[in-house]
């Protein structure tokens, strides 16, 4: 490792405090770089560096990369390591609509669910929280009974230690209770296995793949949808899901541009005409 990547390293874990993971992705790329080109990175050129990395076809994985040389560069100017301010651009990668459920399609697969089974009570309950709360997998399987006063639902462990506080459909309240009322054993989470065990991420797939054929994670994608095809305001769904930035919400309107064309073209008379 060379003397300039080295104190790059030390930064971003002391000074910068990056959790270990961001720092070990760091150390991972930018070591990989200076072992597979046998120099030190601030040594090398633009033309040597972008043929190193070309060997990722992959353009998210790339731009990793990519931000992780950016990072280091900045690092050795601001240090005046390096008289050059040296940025590479993004490789550009296509926005591609999440995908969601209606609610139509979500209400005849949750009318399949037999719901005189123990079992089949939770499922329902699982998959109409998820489509009514918006939450993450993760958010869902850390809920115990007091998270949920009322209609609204206290999220306590959401992704960035950010808590928050989601209105919940009293439909969803009524399916949780009756799934609770049958639950034989008393537990900490809401969410629990037949043996009265909190309830995996991988058994929670299992459950909106079998009546769905999708992951959890498409429930919230489908709320969201819900919410902004109806007319919601895009910060008010960020608060909702729980974004730390509004461009991660704005993914969604696409979809609302897609739903006003849809409209339009359906009801405005002009756009019956021929040509």
């Amino acid at each position: 490792m060379s003397n300039e990547l080295e104190a790059f390293i030390e930064y971003v874990s002391i000074i910068k405090a990056l959790s270990k993971k961001s720092v070990g992705a760091y150390k991972s790329d930018l070591i990989a770089l200076e072992e597979t080109l046998h120099k030190p990175l601030i040594t090398l050129d633009s033309n040597s560096l972008l043929n190193a990395l070309s060997i990722y076809k992959n353009k998210r994985t790339l731009n990793r990369k990519l931000s992780s040389v950016n990072a280091f560069f900045d690092f050795c100017y601001k240090n005046q390591f390096s008289t050059e301010k040296t940025k590479f651009k993004f490789s550009k990668i296509p926005k591609l609509l999440p995908k969601f459920l209606s609610y139509e399609e979500i209400q005849n697969s949750l009318n399949q669910i037999d719901r005189s089974t123990f079992l089949g009570l939770r499922d329902y309950a699982l998959i109409l929280f998820l489509y009514a709360s918006g939450t993450r997998i993760s958010e869902c399987l850390a809920l115990r009974r007091e998270d949920i006063d009322g209609e609204w639902l206290h999220i306590r462990h959401a992704k960035g230690e950010k808590e928050r506080m989601v209105p919940i459909a009293k439909v969803a309240i009524m399916a949780i209770e009756n799934y609770l009322n049958e639950k034989k054993k008393d537990t900490l989470f809401i969410w629990s296995n037949y043996k009265g065990e909190k309830l995996s991420r991988i058994s929670a797939y299992k459950i909106t793949q079998k009546y769905l054929g999708v992951s959890p994670h498409v429930l919230r994608h489908s709320y969201a949808t819900s919410l902004i095809t109806g007319g919601a305001d895009l910060r008010v769904v960020q608060e909702l899901l729980g974004h730390a930035s509004l461009l991660t919400t704005q993914i969604y309107t696409h979809i609302q541009k897609q739903n006003l064309k849809e409209t339009v073209q359906v009801c405005h008379p002009m756009s019956k005409e021929q040509k």
